[in-house]
């Protein structure tokens, strides 16, 4: 991608000042908090440029901007250095799930459980069966984003259709383990601050997923890794029947 060092940069402070704050980020923010060698107008400047590029937008007059789906993404896959789960972690979260891995029903509603208390999100799996398990509804609340009932209600009305939630999961492209979809990716522009981080599943014959859902501002570098130890779990318990 064509982008200089100082605009990847900037892209990385600004994903991550947005993250914490869910405030647009201006020049002035980006110069005292992060030091970036460069004057306000520089950044100004160049801040125009990843506008016209699709990285950043402006909301109504502000002054300041906010990372589109294309910069988070970016952020994601080019920036972002995921957690390692710690021995202590990996061992708790295993022998919650091992407890429940003679019945897949169980399994699933466990690990769903599991990764909602990890991840502080709404957490889903699914089967392509039809069959689905949810928990950690409220953690919805925890994020600004939420607030907006029009936004909470459609991502909870999501739980209840099945097949539109199977429908948002297969517009993921691409054979990587882990599938992020943010914002409009995910099919209806009122999930515009939203997003989902899923792993693939094997279940027997079934095929599933299992991820999260929350807000496009969500700790990717925690989540994903942990999202992915869970899948892995699961699809290894799954071998064995």
């Amino acid at each position: 991608m064509d982008l200089t060092d100082r605009q990847i940069l900037i892209i990385k402070t600004i994903v991550e000042e947005f993250t914490q704050t869910a405030e647009p980020v201006g020049s002035v923010t980006l110069e005292n908090k992060y030091k970036l060698g460069v004057s306000p107008a520089t950044l100004r400047n160049e801040m125009a440029v990843l506008e016209n590029k699709g990285f950043l937008s402006q909301p109504h007059t502000s002054a300041g901007r906010v990372p589109t789906p294309m910069a988070i993404k970016f952020y994601v896959s080019e920036i972002l250095r995921e957690k390692d789960l710690s021995v202590a972690e990996e061992v708790s979260v295993k022998s919650r799930v091992w407890d429940h891995r003679f019945d897949s029903a169980d399994l699933l509603r466990e690990a769903t459980r599991v990764l909602a208390e990890r991840t502080r999100a709404l957490c889903v799996a699914t089967t392509d069966q039809g069959i689905s398990f949810h928990s950690g509804y409220a953690n919805l609340f925890y994020d600004e984003e939420f607030h907006d009932l029009n936004v909470a209600r459609e991502v909870l009305f999501l739980l209840d259709q099945q097949q539109r939630l199977i429908e948002v999961f297969n517009r993921a492209s691409g054979n990587s383990p882990i599938h992020i979809l943010i914002g409009d990716e995910m099919g209806l522009p009122v999930y515009k601050q939203v997003s989902c981080v899923f792993a693939d599943l094997q279940i027997g014959n079934k095929r599933g997923t299992l991820g999260v859902i929350s807000s496009s501002r969500q700790e990717y570098g925690r989540n994903i890794p942990m999202v992915r130890y869970v899948a892995n779990l699961i699809n290894q318990i799954a071998q064995e029947w």
